[in-house]
């Protein structure tokens, strides 16, 4: 039985944390990078563009292609908003260090014109990195479709990575273990489903990527263990 002069016992409501200093950290940089002017328009507002993902040694990782703004897109895929990259564990986020951004301006174009010229400056910029790479190898499950070499317009590149986090975010010993987790999870979506090869091509690409930061972890240490007994 309900009585009026009973206060009511329910709890009164917690108000729901914010993210992390960290991560708010992160993002704060992130928009710092989209926000930069690229012939007097920030870049994240372009509608049409490529963009990359790079690792803390500037491997590339992902490369895409977007028709929502370059900020949007971008933003999907590193905050809480998941893409099929992430999802699929494909893409680690917390192995992004630096983006590149290439703008297009494709205002007149019909809509097979703007995915054609999409589709040509993201194979160029795959190409070129794929290049650049010292593993000659990007992890996009499907790489872009061949076309036509063009030249690219001027990219924005920026690190996206607070200076006073990045030295524990990029420890070896920490990504080593990201990158076995992200193995093992991403092991585990092709063992329970039909996959195509560029799945399997993307884990074969990711345990390229963890043995050569292994191997490099491993002569590091053996390196300082020599100088100790020296």
């Amino acid at each position: 039985m309900s009585d009026g002069n009973i206060k009511s016992r329910k709890s009164p409501r917690k108000a729901i944390p914010g993210v992390s200093p960290d991560t708010a950290a992160l993002r704060k940089e992130l928009r710092k990078l989209l926000g930069t002017s690229h012939d007097g328009k920030k870049i994240g507002t372009y509608k049409w563009g490529v963009y990359a993902f790079l690792d803390y040694d500037e491997e590339p990782i992902y490369v895409g292609q977007t028709k929502e703004s370059l900020g949007a897109r971008i933003g999907r895929h590193l905050t809480n908003q998941r893409t099929d990259a992430v999802a699929m564990n494909v893409l680690d986020p917390f192995e992004v260090a630096y983006i590149r951004m290439w703008p297009l301006d494709l205002a007149g174009c019909n809509k097979k014109q703007v995915q054609q010229k999409l589709n040509e400056a993201e194979y160029t910029a795959y190409k070129e990195l794929l290049e650049s790479s010292k593993l000659k190898a990007v992890l996009n499950e499907k790489p872009p479709a061949k076309t036509q070499l063009v030249r690219l317009p001027d990219d924005v590149e920026g690190c996206i990575v607070p200076h006073d986090l990045i030295e524990s975010r990029k420890h070896p010993d920490v990504r080593i273990a990201r990158r076995a987790a992200t193995i093992a999870n991403l092991a585990k979506v092709i063992s329970e489903r039909s996959v195509n090869t560029g799945l399997r091509t993307t884990l074969l690409t990711q345990a390229r990527r963890l043995l050569a930061l292994a191997e490099r972890r491993l002569g590091e240490v053996s390196g300082l263990l020599l100088d100790e007994q020296a």
